[in-house]
């Protein structure tokens, strides 16, 4: 048996300046961040931690934090949600689980404070991200949000209601399919439409052919 499969990890909150430190390394080491400018203070970890945000981490059996994820509280008019702002993995534990762990102990901790709904965005072509967020959490793909970090960064945003234990079941019959555009213009204009018409993605698969196809569905689903 690969050693790795052995390895046991725990989800745990992130509370000493040590950890906030570890776990700005993480970040800059699995981004790849050479410039400050796209650093992470630890200190605002600290404050997030302080104040009814989310330091989550993953640690190994050695103790060394693995992964970690944070978010802050946002609003809009329907009242309070949790944002997620960043989730990182180690490049070499990647493909464990570990994503799936960062954003349960982030439902936990929003959960706690009261809030039912966490918001984060991903970019729409990477296909492996978009299935995670809507199909193995059931999140819903709700906003676009062309150039959100500067030219060429469009993200999904996407709510998941955290009140539900298990992604709803999905009416197959109720689907649109949109095929992966190549082009991410093409993929901007149709996401937009889509939800213009009161849909939210809600699936994203791979295709026998390679190819990659969003389903869109009711928002409410």
């Amino acid at each position: 048996m690969n050693r790795i499969s052995e390895v046991s990890f725990r989800a745990v909150s992130l509370t000493t300046a040590s950890r906030f430190a570890e776990a700005s390394e993480l970040y800059r080491a699995v981004f790849g961040y050479l410039d400050p400018a796209y650093g992470l203070n630890p200190r605002l970890l600290g404050a997030l931690a302080s104040n009814g945000g989310s330091v989550v981490g993953i640690l190994d059996e050695s103790d060394k934090l693995v992964a970690f994820a944070y978010g802050f509280c946002g609003t809009d008019r329907r009242g309070f949600y949790h944002y997620s702002q960043s989730a990182v993995v180690a490049a070499d534990q990647q493909g464990h689980g570990l994503g799936r762990m960062l954003k349960h102990a982030q439902r936990e901790v929003a959960l706690s404070h009261g809030m039912s709904r966490m918001r984060w965005t991903y970019d729409p072509m990477q296909l492996r991200n978009a299935h995670f967020n809507l199909d193995v959490l059931g999140a819903r793909g709700r906003w676009f949000a062309p150039d959100m970090y500067g030219p060429g960064t469009d993200r999904v945003i996407v709510e998941w209601d955290l009140t539900r234990e298990q992604p709803a079941a999905v009416d197959e019959a109720e689907l649109t399919e949109l095929i992966l555009p190549t082009d991410p213009a093409e993929l901007r204009t149709s996401f937009e439409e889509l939800l213009a018409k009161g849909l939210a993605a809600v699936s994203c698969r791979r295709l026998p052919d390679g190819n990659g196809a969003y389903y869109f569905g009711p928002a409410d689903a």
